[in-house]
């Protein structure tokens, strides 16, 4: 896989970024940029900026909407801006990507953890896209492709849009939570080179364990979505779930460290006293634990880097993946180059 390099794309655009520079300072707290959106650059499949919003006065965070081909839909991506960013500057920055699990959305990691805080002690943009139910991943659809491609949308989209007009990097980290740190490990192996650095918080990490094929189309399963057109069906199309499945990837990951968590499925210390034993988060991290652990099994085997945190008690819930990114959040920044705000 190539990548332009930051300097070129800076020397073709620079006209382009100075001037929305210039229309990005006069833009309102919470107003829709929907015109300025309209000097940005293009994804290589036509994707566009179709507007932005500032989020706060400090104009350290901002939304933009995306008219993607891949998905046939505006979807939304939130940015963190780190100190001294500026739209008409000619530094690119290190940059994480974060993904949300199922039954959620972009708002996710601001809305469930102290991200902004943390990733504003450093010099280090963090963008967290839409991922709505779609699996990360180009849904396989029979065999018939097409949308929606989820994959597409985060790994040429998204990238290529930030990069091209908002000066990511080319220094990146990816980390997710549930089905996003399904994305992030799977990310990881199909696009060698791409992230030095791999989080992924309680997410299925072995695909074809015995058990798992079911518990992620039972998960998938809800009014008007066949699970089916994931991936394919199990076995029938094991191809297609092979190469998919983080832990058969990871043979293919070059230049990545990875850090992997989950807990064991039992009360633990940020439960609310009193859940049920067959609470779902239960249930979901006592499955989830043995592919996490056949995936550092598996990395180890390749003397791929990777730090393994089973800890334990504890089921599938918010708490445990906030904690787990404050553990990760060092090692990931100096995996990218990232430096303490001074």
């Amino acid at each position: 896989m190539t990548h332009e390099s930051r300097r070129g794309v800076l020397g073709r655009t620079g006209t382009v970024v100075a001037a929305a520079g210039v229309l990005g300072a006069l833009l309102p707290l919470g107003t829709a940029g929907t015109a300025q959106a309209a000097s940005f650059r293009k994804s290589d499949d036509g994707a566009s900026i179709a507007s932005y919003k500032w989020l706060n006065k400090s104009k350290t965070a901002f939304d933009f909407t995306v008219n993607s081909p891949a998905l046939g839909a505006k979807r939304n991506v939130r940015v963190l801006l780190p100190k001294g960013w500026k739209f008409s500057s000619s530094k690119a920055w290190p940059v994480v990507y974060a993904y949300h699990g199922g039954n959620d959305n972009y708002l996710s990691w601001t809305r469930s953890t102290d991200i902004q805080n943390v990733a504003s002690k450093w010099g280090v943009m963090v963008v967290m896209p839409e991922g709505a139910n779609g699996s990360y991943t180009n849904w396989f659809n029979y065999g018939k492709g097409g949308r929606p491609r989820w994959e597409d949308f985060h790994m040429k989209e998204v990238r290529q849009l930030v990069e091209r007009n908002y000066h990511a990097g080319a220094s990146r980290a990816v980390m997710g939570i549930s089905s996003g740190a399904q994305g992030a490990c799977t990310y990881a192996g199909r696009y060698p080179g791409t992230f030095r650095y791999a989080a992924c918080f309680s997410g299925v990490l072995s695909m074809s364990l015995p058990g798992i094929p079911s518990l992620l189309m039972y998960t998938n399963t809800r009014a008007g979505t066949d699970p089916y057109a994931i991936w394919g069906i199990p076995r029938i199309d094991q191809a297609n779930w092979d190469a998919h499945d983080p832990v058969k990837l990871l043979s293919k990951v070059r230049g990545t460290k990875f850090y992997v968590s989950a807990g064991n499925g039992e009360p633990g210390p940020y439960d609310k006293p009193g859940t049920a034993p067959w609470d779902i988060g239960y249930l979901s991290e006592k499955a989830i634990n043995p592919t996490v652990q056949d995936f550092v099994n598996r990395a180890r085997q390749l003397h791929v880097p990777i730090t393994a945190h089973m800890y334990g008690p504890g089921r599938h819930s918010w708490p445990y993946w906030k904690r787990e990114m404050h553990f990760a959040w060092p090692q990931m920044m100096q995996s990218i180059g990232a430096k303490p705000v001074r």
